[in-house]
């Protein structure tokens, strides 16, 4: 099923024809994964519990472990996810606090190979 076109901190995106965009399969469970980890708990007033919270990692000391084990906890939630293989995650940070994240996952519709990468931000 297509859904509106939407990367997260980003607008929305126009087709070619100057219709708002449509996403669907991979490319849509990606942007739901990403908004997911992205989005604070609390701030989807629909959805209290929703998210993740990774800009509050940002400028905290270097928590691998519980940025993986958050991140493992909220991915599993999104249908997009396949449960096997279990989702290789990548936690890195620079000298200025900037939490940098890489996963690979399977697309539980397809099974083909999903890459997301993604900065939090700095503090």
């Amino acid at each position: 099923m297509a859904d509106l076109s939407h990367s997260f901190g980003s607008d929305l995106v126009t087709s070619p024809t100057g219709d708002l965009a449509a996403a669907s399969g991979p490319t849509l469970g990606q942007q739901r994964v990403l908004k997911r980890l992205l989005t604070n708990p609390g701030d989807y007033i629909w959805q209290l519990d929703y998210g993740a919270g990774l800009a509050s990692f940002v400028g905290q000391p270097a928590a691998v472990d519980q940025i993986k084990a958050t991140i493992r906890s909220q991915i599993f939630k999104e249908a997009a996810v396949a449960r096997t293989p279990e989702p290789v995650i990548d936690v890195t940070f620079d000298q200025t606090g900037t939490v940098y994240v890489h996963i690979r996952y399977a697309d539980a519709g397809t099974g083909q190979t999903q890459l997301l990468s993604f900065s939090a931000g700095t503090s």
